[in-house]
């Protein structure tokens, strides 16, 4: 198990010490989450998927998410919580993808539309907020993350579910309440304490990339 700090250290270990891009740990990150949302929809013949993104790399992870999603013939809706233009670094670059290969992601910020298609999918993928989330949760993301946990059917959270302390188990006010959480590297601290029992769901550990002789680092 790991603290958030661990993981933030380890991922810029990989990136500055062995120059791992900071782009193929988010690609194996999306898509290994991506391979996962399959799994849920199994014995679904016409599966929909509605993926909702934040602004930092977890969204970065969803847009990821989405494009292996629908390169594999699957539908996914895509909201993306705030503007593009506030979008940096590989999240942005990721957007850019998504669009280039017209599979756009739609700005939102009213929660009564973003609750119908939340209810019309047979997945949401929660990819709002990860490890580094250390406030408290404000509109419109709460009325969001209020729509997921009243009307998703299956809800899968990318790394942490959002809202979720990853250390201390704590919630910032309001938190995804996954059926499955896919986390990378390490389960979390923070899963196992208060109340990350009730909202991690079904915890699967992916590998993403780090390399072994820094993962051997943490007990």
């Amino acid at each position: 198990m790991a603290t958030v700090s661990q993981i933030q250290r380890l991922d810029k270990l990989a990136i500055k010490r062995y120059g791992v891009p900071s782009l193929v740990l988010m690609e194996n990150a999306g898509r290994a989450v991506a391979e996962e949302v399959k799994k849920s929809l199994r014995g679904k013949k016409k599966p929909r998927v509605c993926v909702v993104c934040g602004l930092g790399n977890n969204g970065g992870d969803g847009f990821v998410v989405a494009r292996h999603l629908m390169d594999a013939g699957i539908p996914a809706k895509v909201f993306l919580v705030g503007k593009a233009r506030r979008l940096k670094h590989d999240a942005a670059i990721n957007y850019q993808i998504l669009k280039k290969m017209k599979y756009p992601a739609v700005e939102c910020g009213d929660t009564k539309f973003r609750g119908s298609e939340i209810a019309r999918a047979d997945v949401v993928v929660d990819a709002i907020f990860g490890v580094g989330l250390d406030r408290e949760i404000k509109e419109p993301f709460r009325g969001i993350i209020e729509a997921i946990n009243t009307r998703a059917r299956h809800v899968v959270a990318v790394d942490v579910p959002s809202g979720l302390d990853a250390t201390t188990g704590n919630i910032y006010g309001v938190c995804v309440k996954a059926d499955k959480t896919v986390t990378f590297s390490f389960p979390k601290k923070g899963f196992f304490r208060n109340h990350g029992p009730r909202q991690t769901g079904k915890v699967v550990v992916v590998d993403i990339g780090i390399p072994s002789r820094l993962k051997n680092g943490i007990s």
